[in-house]
């Protein structure tokens, strides 16, 4: 009998979602609370040949695979994990697979988090729920108001379309992007991230996270924006400097933010973010739609079932 974990799978929802019963000679456990240490992670999962990764939740790197004889397939939803060392997983002879996903939910939130930062909505919420005085919240409109997108891939673009809709125009700016990228988009392209920063009413970030753009946004760069703006940010947490970040919302140096990301996951309970008033806070679900899970989980099946006949699909 082989042994598959499934990690983080904090809803209690991935077994419902596939027929995990349809794998002969795999029991399967589902691991509902988040595993801190790397310690924790060994002593829970050492007996495994198989385990399902959710996103980059999880670091696999070549002194966690030593500690992990038994793995030899490690599936991550989604095509790409930066956080699974491809490299050190070979040397060991662990396949790597992945799944398809939808690109459509990440950017739905984001757009769903901006209306709920520029209307206040969830304090508005809150009030009518309970005692607070009626209308107590002047909110902020968006048509007009500039987007600025800082990172112009699928998310970026499909944001774009959304703020057309919205009669708003948008700037956008990364490293490489190109005019006929913007062009193509509807989007006008700042000479710099600086200068997107001063013009924006609203910026959003999109960025791969990696060593470069690792606290991309910090004292200087939110010293930049309009006392008016507001921040998004779906993408990942240390492209922001968190504690610059606090500093700033503490201050109302800018006039919100809204989050799905952070430094640590899930957020400490004592973390200021889950309480400063001018901040909109989710926890990581850009991702989580049931059109999504049922694409994860049924491709992780899928996964396990070629491998197990010796012929891998969607290695990594």
């Amino acid at each position: 009998m082989l042994n598959c974990a499934i990690l983080d799978d904090y809803q209690n929802c991935a077994l419902g979602f596939a027929d995990w019963a349809s794998l002969d000679g795999v029991s399967v456990e589902n691991f509902t609370e988040p595993i801190p240490t790397p310690d924790e992670l060994v002593e829970k999962i050492s007996g495994c040949e198989i385990i399902v990764a959710m996103r980059e939740r999880t670091r696999f790197d070549a002194a966690i695979f030593a500690r992990l004889p038994r793995l030899k397939l490690l599936i991550t939803t989604g095509m790409r994990n930066n956080a699974i060392d491809l490299a050190a997983a070979s040397a060991q002879g662990i396949s790597v697979c992945g799944t398809r996903s939808l690109s459509s939910p990440t950017p739905e939130l984001t757009w769903g988090l901006l209306l709920a930062l520029a209307r206040h909505i969830p304090a508005d919420v809150a009030s009518v729920r309970g005692d607070a005085k009626w209308q107590t919240r002047i909110g902020t409109g968006l048509s007009g108001k500039t987007l600025g997108i800082i990172g112009l891939g699928k998310i970026g673009t499909q944001l774009a379309r959304y703020a057309h809709a919205f009669d708003m125009p948008v700037l956008a700016w990364s490293p490489h992007l190109t005019k006929e990228i913007c062009q193509a988009a509807g989007a006008e392209l700042a000479p710099g991230m600086d200068a997107l920063l001063e013009r924006a009413d609203i910026v959003t970030l999109h960025m791969v996270l990696a060593d470069s753009t690792r606290g991309m946004i910090g004292a200087r760069e939110l010293g930049l924006m309009k006392p008016a703006a507001l921040l998004l940010n779906t993408s990942r947490g240390p492209l922001i400097d968190e504690k610059a970040l606090v500093q700033t919302l503490t201050q109302n140096r800018i006039a919100g933010a809204a989050l799905d990301v952070y430094d640590v996951e899930p957020l400490p309970p004592s973390h200021p973010l889950r309480t400063l008033p001018n901040v909109v806070a989710t926890p990581h679900i850009g991702y989580v739609t049931r059109e999504n899970y049922q694409i994860f989980y049924n491709d992780a099946v899928e996964d396990i079932q070629a491998w197990l006949k010796g012929s891998p699909i969607r290695t990594l």
